[in-house]
């Protein structure tokens, strides 16, 4: 009976041990239709567009890139819209983390008023939201006329069709990005920590910066990082605040596909656009790894 009890055992032993051999295969099998779904959405068009980008009347050639790269026009409208996307970033991150930071210390009733505000401008169209804008920064709109009933200003200024509309109106629609996750990390964080630092005599000012903002860095570099990557292809917000006096990557893409048309210069654009997002992804990547040494 023993010996019928152990070889029974080792039976059963052995089929958990199939069915832990076969699990994955049968899981890497559900991941295969997710995967080509991936493929054939995102990889075969940036695939497409890379080879149409090298691809010329005899053949494979770089004359696009070089066009592009010896072309100032082109330049000018790579180095805008790197600037803008770098100003859209830096006043997100400015005006961002104070938000999120506040949003924490309310109540959770007030919390939740002050997080729907936040959510709400995906709520409405991207369109709509821009247009707003006209309405709020033009030279008769709201801005200017509280700025001239408060003498701040005689004449109105000039928000619109410049790179400083174009700013806040993409402020505007990238705000949630960067908000939404320091928000998160800001909850985790285990009050403890500046309790203690608290109670070893530390001010309210070094604490902040000596723990607490510490902790948040990580994600408002990450945060910050999706909000530039996001900025680098706006069409919408340049195309109505800025008037076509803003250049930008997007709305030159438009031009080059549905005006010229050239579509392969269009593509090496996208090319070097995406080549200088990943560019800045890996060093923010390796950057991490460095810092976590």
């Amino acid at each position: 009976m023993t010996a019928h009890a152990d070889t029974l055992a080792q039976t059963r032993q052995f089929a958990g041990g199939r069915r832990n051999i076969a699990g994955p295969s049968a899981d890497t099998l559900r991941v295969w239709p997710l995967l080509i779904l991936l493929i054939a959405l995102f990889d075969l068009p940036l695939l497409f567009t890379l080879g149409l980008s090298l691809y010329g009347k005899n053949g494979f050639t770089l004359a696009h890139y070089a066009e592009l790269l010896n072309t100032p026009a082109y330049l000018g409208v790579m180095a805008s819209t790197l600037r803008v996307s770098l100003i859209a970033t830096l006043v997100n991150a400015l005006v961002g983390y104070p938000l999120a930071y506040w949003i924490t210390g309310l109540d959770p009733r007030r919390r939740g008023i002050a997080l729907a505000c936040v959510l709400l401008p995906f709520w409405v169209s991207i369109l709509v939201r821009t247009y707003a804008w006209i309405v709020v920064l033009g030279n008769g709109g709201l801005v200017n006329r509280l700025l001239q009933w408060g003498g701040v200003v005689d004449e109105p200024i000039s928000f619109l069709y410049s790179e400083v509309g174009v700013t806040i109106g993409m402020t505007n629609v990238l705000l949630p990005f960067l908000v939404l996750p320091l928000y998160a990390t800001m909850m985790r964080i285990d009050g403890r920590l500046t309790q203690a630092a608290s109670s070893l005599g530390a001010s309210s000012w070094t604490v902040f910066w000596r723990v607490f903002f510490p902790l948040t860095v990580p994600t408002l570099a990450a945060s910050s990082l999706l909000v530039f990557m996001l900025s680098l292809g706006f069409y919408v917000t340049p195309a109505i605040l800025g008037g076509g006096k803003v250049a930008m990557a997007g709305n030159l893409l438009d031009s080059l596909i549905n005006q010229i048309p050239r579509w392969e210069m269009a593509a090496a654009l996208a090319a070097v656009l995406l080549v200088i997002t990943l560019a800045i992804y890996f060093a923010y990547a390796r950057l991490g790894r460095w810092s976590r040494a």
